[in-house]
């Protein structure tokens, strides 16, 4: 179990450098230029692979749906590329998702400094100054 487990890393860690570098020095689509992959899962069988990304800008649900098609045409041509690249048996087919959690993470990140800066006002803003108070 262990064995398998690392296998399934060793391919995923593979094929999300390889992945990175064939979108940015053979893919000529301008689109891909601006995707950014933020991982790669591979199904125990090493059949299947999802490929996780993000775009470098905001963009919006049209636009990443753009993107996913380009790649999700592309990826034939990927696959191919990483079986001459690599010594596997068979490459997994390959099927791109957009990564909604770098948004959300934005989102948060947000909320919190906004919640500290709210903080900040209530305790250095106020004219009455609690800590001083006793019993």
């Amino acid at each position: 179990m262990g064995k398998e487990f690392e296998r399934t890393q060793r391919v995923s860690h593979f094929l999300h450098e390889e992945l990175a570098r064939l979108l940015q020095s053979t893919v000529r689509d301008p689109r891909v230029q601006e995707v950014n992959l933020t991982g790669v899962e591979v199904s125990r069988d090493l059949s299947h692979a999802k490929v996780f990304f993000t775009l470098m800008n905001d963009a919006s649900a049209e636009e990443r749906a753009e993107v996913t098609a380009v790649l999700s045409k592309v990826s034939g041509f990927l696959r191919s590329a990483l079986a001459k690249a690599s010594a596997m048996r068979t490459v997994p087919r390959l099927s791109f998702r957009f990564d909604e959690s770098v948004g959300r993470g934005r989102d948060m990140e947000s909320l919190l400094r906004d919640v500290r800066q709210a903080d900040e006002q209530l305790h250095t803003g106020g004219p009455e100054d609690t800590s001083e108070t006793a019993d």
